[in-house]
């Protein structure tokens, strides 16, 4: 077990120091590209500014005989842009796969100096980070980079939830995580094949009542304790939670409500990779004009956090002083990206 003094100590003589907090930006959207697809690399600069995060893909969706391919053209696009305050991603190839050692050397040697964090999928346990962090810290003193490359893992192995705490814990590096529901489905033996969201099986049925020939049955959300699960962990070590994919895109209701549940558990964000799914995500994971308007009403009201105070008929203490800032702190972070959403916070 690493000791206290040495966590913030650079793993390669020659690296940069990590972090101690995250850099603060918005992430509402994490939009991700196919670097193969020469159609889908010409429209990277015009989704640069209308994303909070985008990420090129290497892994899942990329064909085998295309992952050398989406390699290069990450890097090609990342050298052909700048990405100013849009956050740079890349999720490289799991662990295991033959690919992986390429996806990283490679990468951060040509473009680290532009790459914020590199998003590491299947994750099992705080030995994958460990691996990645100490490979990183080389690759970024060989190469001269001053900036620490952070690691986002996925979450999508039985073995990978029941490590989430002490994978979040794992490295100064981590950023967040993410729930990979279609990976987690299949290794923990769930009989579904839909990617994230709800199933129509998974449910309560309301209790029977005398002459009632119908019970409603309500529909519950598969994900909900490993989403928790996530929050917790991630919270607890200062990283950031986010809700994976919603493979239905022709069912844009589904996904906002998948969206909001995540949004409201303490999630920062969720994946898009769709066009349509990029407003989605800046609709939910901004916070409501009026919450942010009531919740200045509370900040100005007890400047100090302390006492108690009535507004609009509703009481207000320490406990909603805090529920408050956490929504005002969201929304000036936002504001920032956002010039319209500025305007109606009053910011």
């Amino acid at each position: 077990m690493k000791l206290p003094s040495q966590f913030y100590k650079p793993l390669a003589i020659g690296a940069p120091a990590p972090f101690r907090e995250l850099p603060v930006r918005t992430e509402r959207m994490i939009h991700f590209f196919p670097p193969q697809n020469e159609k889908m690399r010409a429209k990277v600069p015009d989704l640069i500014s209308k994303v909070d995060v985008i990420l090129g893909n290497l892994e899942d969706a990329i064909p085998a005989e295309a992952k050398e391919a989406a390699r290069a053209g990450f890097i090609e696009v990342v050298k052909a842009n700048d990405f100013g305050q849009t956050g740079l991603w890349t999720r490289i190839n799991a662990l295991n796969s033959p690919w992986v050692l390429d996806d990283i050397t490679e990468i951060v040697s040509a473009v680290g100096d532009k790459l914020d964090v590199i998003m590491l999928p299947k994750v099992e346990g705080d030995w994958d980070i460990h691996y990645l962090d100490q490979l990183l810290a080389q690759l970024e003193a060989k190469n001269g980079i001053k900036k620490p490359i952070l690691i986002h893992a996925i979450l999508e192995t039985a073995q990978g939830v029941k490590n989430v705490n002490e994978i979040a814990a794992a490295s100064p590096r981590m950023h967040g995580m993410s729930l990979g529901p279609a990976d987690l489905a299949a290794s923990r033996g769930m009989k579904t094949t839909r990617v994230g969201g709800g199933h129509p099986y998974y449910g309560v049925l309301a209790d029977a009542e005398e002459g009632q020939s119908e019970r409603p049955f309500y529909q519950q959300d598969l994900w909900h304790y490993t989403v928790a699960r996530m929050v917790d962990a991630c919270v607890a070590n200062g990283l950031r939670a986010f809700y994976g994919p919603f493979g239905d895109f022709g069912d844009e209701r589904a996904c906002e409500a998948q969206f909001r549940n995540a949004f409201l558990m303490g999630c920062s964000g969720a994946w898009s990779l769709h066009p349509s799914q990029i407003d989605i995500a800046k609709r939910v994971f901004s916070p409501e004009v009026n919450e942010v308007l009531f919740a200045k009403k509370i900040l100005d009201a007890m400047p100090d956090g302390t006492g108690a105070v009535m507004i609009d008929g509703k009481m207000q203490d320490d406990a909603t002083w805090k529920q408050a800032k956490v929504i005002v702190d969201l929304a000036k972070m936002v504001a920032e990206k956002d010039p319209e959403l500025a305007k109606a916070y009053g910011f």
